[in-house]
Formats: C-alpha cells, structure tokens, sequence
C-alpha cells in the first residue's frame, strides 16, 4: 500500500506544471585533458579543464510569427570547481539572454552574450574552446603581450541580429553607459560591436568591428580603475575579417585582425596585426588538426611579436563523445611574453619572461550532451 502511494505522489508531482520540463533543454559539455606544459623555463604535470559548460534553454511559440527565447548558461572548471583555483564561480557567466524572434526581423537580444565581434570569427578556430585555441595570441587587449579581451560576452547587453538572406546576415549589439551611481567625475564605460557574414553551402566569409571605451564606473570588465595598462576614455578598437571553405574530407580557415586603438594614457595605444591559418583533413573517425597564429610587433617596437604553432588529432567513439591530443608551442620575439591564457582552457603555466617560448603536450576527452 505504501509503495502504490509512493508511486502516485511521484507521478503526481512530476505531472504538474512547476516539474514540466518539455518546453526545456538541458545541454552542455564535459571536456578533461591530462599532459605537460612550460613556460619555456620549467615545467609541470596538469589536469585541466577546457571549455566545460551547462546551460538551460527554451522557446515559446507567440502569434505573428514571433517566438520568446531564452538561455542560461555557466562554465565550470571541472578540474577545481568549487574552489580558488576556478575562475568560474558566477551562475549565468556564459550565454544568458531573453530574447524576442520574429522570422522575417530578426531576433532583439537583452542580457550577457558574445559580441558580434566575437562571434564573427570564433567557429573559425580548428581548436576552439581547448588547448590550442588561438586566443593565446589573438583578440588582444590593452596589455601589449596577451590576447582575447576583444573577444567579449559582456553584460547589460542590446543585441540585434538579422535573419539569413541568401547566406547573408548581420548583427549589432550595444554595452551603454554603466548603471551604476557616481558623482559627476565618474566616467562610464560602454561597448559597441557589429559585424557581417556571409554562410552559404562550403563558402563562409565575415568581418566585424568592436570598440570599447574605458571608464571608471559600469561594466567591471572595462574598468580603467582595476589596475591594467588603460586609462579612462582609452579606446580599444579591433577590426578583422575571415573566411573558410570546406571541400570534401578538407577544410581551411584564415582570419586576419588588425588593432587601431588609441590611448588618452601615455603608452595605452596598442597597435598591432594578428593572423591565423588553420586546416583539419578528415579520415574515418579522425580529425587531424593543424594551426599557425602569428602577432606582429606591438606599437611598432621590433621584437615584440610571436607566433604559435598548433597540431592534433581528435578520434571519435561516438557521435557525442571524443578523444583528442594537442599540443602547442608559443615562439615569443626577445621583448614578447605570450603564454597560456583563460580563454578557453584551465591550462597554465607561471609567467613567461621575455623571449622564453612556452609550451604544452595535453590528451583528453570531451563529452557533448
């Protein structure tokens, strides 16, 4: 009798709406590798996280043709969540928005989402979102030697993109002036970022362009206060474009982004080209991998560039589940000092001196759910 009651309350429960999940999806990853890295002085045995993510999503169907969509999504360090050793302790870190589609208009965006700056060009990484990504060397920001600042998911964001016309489609989105209260010196930080692509059958093309102007009150990220190379009214600017083409068992990306900021600080400005090529052949189950990112000197002072050097190979067990090695050197100019940065990978090393080239060796497994 008690089993049979225990069962109805169950099946009770489960049937009413707050337990309804069938308007929701749950998705995520799981990505874990092993290896060795330097930082071209000594080295050390790691476990580390990739780009490790769970998110919630959903969307109702409105009248005339809209739809309400929404998301939210936060990364975890799986190799030390929980602790000071994970940088990803916020809920809603990644992706979360609330959005407003309309088939024929577009879709109208409020929340925390990658640029269009970004997200022109991020699918065109051989390794994104691992080990190899090219984020070590590219999306630099105000400091002269690391990469992937102008590669943002900022907060307080009006998004817009566009629907497909024939491959064709472009998005805008806006940081405004910070929220926060302040006196009448404060300056407000603020973003805004637009971009074109172009994805129609093997042919993919896009070019973007961001700026981000510091200040001393609003989004933290672009907070001239917290210690960095920027001061408040600096302005960072980026522009790149990239293409990729698939043939067959082949397929091959470039982008090309070059900085044009301008600093009210004496020694802020950061000028600067960046330059990726990458490939991948497939094989049966296999993915071979290679890559080359390069940084040319920074404001024009020789011996302050780098290039980095990326090869691997993913094996796949399942449709949703794959084994993969990489690795990676950072040839560092005799004034650079690339490392291994956050961007997509709990993979690090102690600072980097000057002209020491990093380096790192990582096998793993990633899950796709």
């Amino acid at each position: 009798m008690q089993k049979k009651l225990m069962v109805m309350t169950i099946a009770t429960a489960l049937s009413t709406p707050a337990m309804a999940l069938a308007d929701v999806t749950v998705y995520g990853k799981a990505d874990l590798a092993t290896g060795v890295l330097s930082n071209g002085t000594t080295k050390n045995a790691q476990i580390s996280s990739q780009v490790t993510k769970m998110g919630f999503k959903g969307a109702e169907k409105l009248d005339e043709g809209f739809s309400l969509n929404w998301q939210i999504e936060q990364q975890i360090d799986m190799d030390g969540a929980g602790t000071a050793f994970s940088g990803h302790v916020t809920f809603a870190g990644r992706n979360s928005f609330l959005a407003l589609k309309h088939d024929d208009f577009g879709t109208f965006m409020l929340g925390r989402h990658d640029t269009p700056y970004k997200v022109s060009t991020r699918h065109l990484d051989v390794f994104g979102d691992q080990f190899a990504d090219n984020r070590h060397l590219m999306g630099g920001d105000k400091k002269l030697y690391s990469g992937s600042l102008m590669d943002a998911r900022p907060g307080n964001e009006i998004m817009y993109i566009s629907p497909k016309w024939s491959g064709v489609s472009v998005s805008a989105s806006l940081v405004p002036k910070g929220e926060n209260a302040g006196s009448t010196s404060d300056v407000k930080s603020q973003l805004y970022s637009v971009s074109a692509s172009y994805n129609n059958g093997p042919l993919l093309a896009a070019a973007a362009y961001q700026d981000i102007e510091y200040g001393t009150k609003g989004q933290f990220t672009f907070d001239a206060t917290k210690g960095d190379l920027v001061g408040s009214k600096d302005h960072l600017k980026a522009a790149k474009a990239g293409i990729g083409y698939t043939m067959s068992q082949f397929k091959v990306t470039a982008v090309i982004e070059r900085f044009m900021s301008s600093g009210t600080t004496v020694g802020n400005k950061l000028t600067r080209t960046d330059i990726y090529v990458g490939g991948i052949y497939k094989f049966g189950k296999n993915d071979v991998k290679l890559a080359v990112t390069s940084a040319s000197n920074a404001n024009g002072v020789s011996n302050t560039g780098a290039k980095m050097f990326a090869a691997g190979v993913d094996h796949s067990l399942s449709k949703k589940t794959t084994v993969y090695a990489q690795g990676v050197l950072i040839s560092n100019d005799s004034k650079a000092s690339y490392g291994f940065n956050g961007a997509a990978t709990t993979a690090n090393t102690a600072s980097v001196a000057a002209g020491k080239n990093p380096y790192g060796v990582l096998v793993g497994m990633k899950h796709v759910f």
